[in-house]
């Protein structure tokens, strides 16, 4: 069977921020300049948003670029920040530390939001503006002209049994061909890591460096409710080798919401360690336990983020594609903010495509159009002035001080010199070649779920909505099924039962009653991609399954 194929001037993988910034402004410049642009824009959640999972704090200076009047439109930002603390967790108190005007981790003038519901909006707008929008289709397949450009993407084919059969269901998937893809895929996509290897995007850049963030929402008693308070911690229950932190957001949503969540470095040593139950266990530190006591858990997940900062930008641009937002790694790791730099590397992307679409001189080597503009343009802006002052701070917790040493950094280097020091700092080596054999590491001993204030992993995948057609190709793909067990089991523990948060990896014994093998449960997995990242033999690549399934975020 063929497959349909649709022809576009644009087509954006991925309706996060970025994507649909960039879409959004590709109309606008058309309508601007009244010239006809066909924009096609698709999105593996079954709706707009529901794959989004953020903290999140927003710095609104990018919204107010695309949207002077976001106000007026009304764009879902309800909550300003009106209290910003911050404090250095021991396993019984809390040290407050001061943050000073200038200091990444300064709030004011930001908004606290459900990005899931910014999202949603951002659809809207697009869509208004002629944008088409296909949710529920996943981009599972990069095509290339016979130059050797980028012509554009394919869904996959659905209706497929476990076994490769077609069901009576079975459809090819959908060919969308452009100009200029975009690939807007969020952290750790998977169509970009391919991009990487063809065009060795990667060569000139260190390895990419990431977290996992798990978060959960909360309604809370009132008399604890505090609209606009923003509280984020270091420290216990985390060593200082192991970067990581907390957040606890109060929001204003007609009811007492509060957004709470914890991030830890994937580039962490200890294979015994398990993210999520680091997690449930920080709930119970005195200074957070009383905000929950008497609250319901009402929305639970996780995602990847990427801390490795400028230093592991890839090259943005390639022929008939680029890059833009969390795909290469935008992120403001010391802020924790990369929704404002995601949408402004989506609107300078359009701006530069948009140029080259409208050229009537254009001469172009190839068929795909490589637009080099896009990353000229985002190193003379402020997204890449404000990444350069902080480019040092995340790597410099690898001293022996660790996350304190990250600290007193800070202190010194980025509120006195603004970043400008003549040093960049580099980071250690890829997240999955961190981790020490077991053997040479103490086990950790993590509390029982009280079912209150903590949960067990299972009833907190229950809450994050996730739903696979299950009688489908596995999207958690094995390049050699034998090394669970031979390698990453006999040298690690098997950290895969710890470090995914969704309990997709499990080790269960033979039916003979000798050894083990690997089970995977890709029915529960929450897109985070953590196994791709952390799998220290590199054997899991995470694919995409049939459009609309994983999890169903409502305001995550």
């Amino acid at each position: 069977m063929e497959r349909f194929a649709e022809e576009a001037d644009v087509v954006i993988v991925g309706a996060g921020p970025a994507g649909l910034s960039a879409a959004i402004r590709l109309k606008q410049l058309a309508a601007e300049h009244s010239k006809e642009v066909r924009v096609c824009l698709v999105e593996k959640a079954s709706q707009i948003g529901a794959h989004t999972l953020s903290g999140a704090c927003v710095e609104p200076r990018s919204l107010e670029e695309l949207f002077p009047d976001w106000k007026e439109r009304g764009a879902p930002l309800n909550t300003p920040v009106t209290e910003d603390k911050f404090g250095i967790l021991t396993e019984t108190s809390r040290i407050p530390v001061p943050i000073l005007p200038g200091l990444p981790m300064a709030n004011h003038g930001n908004y606290i939001v459900r990005l899931g519901h910014l999202v949603s909006w951002l659809g809207e707008q697009a869509e208004a503006l002629g944008v088409e929008i296909y949710p529920g289709y996943a981009a599972a397949e990069v095509l290339f002209h016979e130059d050797g450009s980028v012509k554009g993407i394919a869904t996959n084919d659905v209706g497929i049994q476990k076994d490769g059969a077609p069901k009576a269901t079975f459809e090819r998937g959908l060919e969308l061909h452009a100009k200029v893809t975009v690939f807007a895929e969020g952290c750790h996509g998977h169509l970009a890591k391919q991009l990487y290897k063809k065009y060795n995007l990667r060569e000139n850049c260190q390895p990419q460096s990431y977290g996992i963030g798990l978060k959960e929402l909360w309604t809370i008693d009132k008399a604890k409710w505090k609209p606009g308070r923003v509280e984020h911690t270091v420290g216990w229950p985390l060593d200082r080798h192991t970067y990581g932190g907390s957040f606890l957001y109060h929001l204003n949503e007609r009811e007492p919401l509060v957004a709470l969540g914890f991030v830890v470095g994937l580039d962490y040593q200890n294979p015994y360690l398990n993210p999520f139950r680091e997690f449930q266990r920080w709930k119970h530190h005195p200074s957070i336990q009383p905000t929950l006591e008497g609250g319901t858990r009402i929305a639970y997940g996780a995602r990847a983020l990427n801390e490795g900062g400028i230093q592991s930008i890839p090259k943005l641009t390639f022929p008939g594609g680029l890059l833009i937002g969390c795909s290469p790694g935008l992120l403001n790791v010391p802020k924790i903010k990369g929704t404002h730099t995601a949408m402004k590397s989506g609107m300078l992307a359009s701006e530069a495509i948009f140029s080259r679409l409208t050229n009537e001189n254009l001469q172009s080597k190839t068929i795909g159009l490589d637009v080099q503009e896009y990353e000229e343009n985002l190193k003379k802006s402020w997204v890449w002035k404000e990444l350069y002052a902080v480019r040092n701070i995340r790597p410099s917790c690898h001293s022996v001080l660790g996350v304190y040493g990250g600290m007193i950094y800070t202190g010194i280097f980025y509120w006195i010199l603004r970043g400008m020091e003549p040093w960049t700092l580099k980071h250690p080596g890829p997240d999955y070649a961190q981790l020490k054999p077991a053997k040479d590491c103490t086990p950790i001993e993590y509390p029982k779920p009280d079912g209150k204030i903590s949960f067990d992993l299972l009833s907190s995948v229950a809450l994050s909505g996730t739903n696979h057609e299950h009688d489908q190709p596995a999207h958690l793909t094995l390049k050699d099924d034998s090394i669970p067990v031979s390698r990453n089991l006999a040298v690690f523990d098997g950290p895969e039962q710890r470090f995914c948060p969704a309990g997709v990896y499990e080790y269960v014994p033979l039916e003979t009653g000798e050894g083990s093998r690997l089970q995977i449960n890709a029915q529960n997995c929450v897109h985070c991609k953590t196994c791709d990242i952390k799998d220290p033999s590199q054997n899991i690549n995470w694919v995409v399954p049939e459009g609309g399934g994983g999890p169903a975020y409502n305001g995550m």
